[in-house]
């Protein structure tokens, strides 16, 4: 019986290509979205003030680093959850899977997180006199939430492997 659960339980990780599809469908719907910014941003290339081509800049820079974390995602969650699993689940069973180091994807996870909040946060610097000063001080908390967060997550990670 426990056998049939195990080869129940590691199949249902199939559905996950589901969920990695449709990441992959919302990814190209959102570079609709970045083609419509940069054709904006070149047309404001000869017109615009310096200051506000940064910004624009910035947010061009902002959309690919969200692209990037989504591409993250689906391509180690696939691999280590749905395409590895098969290449082993016949010679080892599922005990491998306990042994999966999610610590590294983690890590990856709250940089990308941090370079995305630091983008927002300088946008909003370079307009400060646009955002109240309660605006600015959750933007900071917010990212040194997102700063301590990840060097928790590396501590731990650093000791659980020793």
């Amino acid at each position: 019986m426990q056998v049939l659960i195990d080869k129940v339980v590691l199949a249902s990780r199939h559905v996950l290509v589901v969920f990695f599809l449709g990441l992959g469908v919302a990814l190209a719907i959102y570079a609709v979205g970045f083609l419509a910014k940069l054709w904006k941003f070149a047309g404001n290339a000869l017109t615009g003030s310096d200051n506000r081509q940064l910004l624009e800049l910035l947010h061009l820079l902002d959309a690919a680093l969200v692209a990037s974390l989504v591409v993250t995602v689906m391509i180690s969650s696939y691999d280590s959850l749905v395409s590895r699993l098969g290449k082993h689940e016949d010679a080892e069973g599922v005990s491998w899977v306990a042994n999966i180091d999610p610590g590294n994807l983690k890590i990856k996870l709250a940089s990308a997180l941090i370079a995305i909040s630091s983008i927002h946060l300088l946008q909003i610097f370079m307009e400060v006199t646009s955002y109240d000063d309660r605006s600015v001080m959750w933007g900071l908390a917010i990212h040194g939430m997102f700063v301590a967060g990840a060097v928790a997550l590396g501590v731990l990670d650093r000791l659980t492997k020793k």
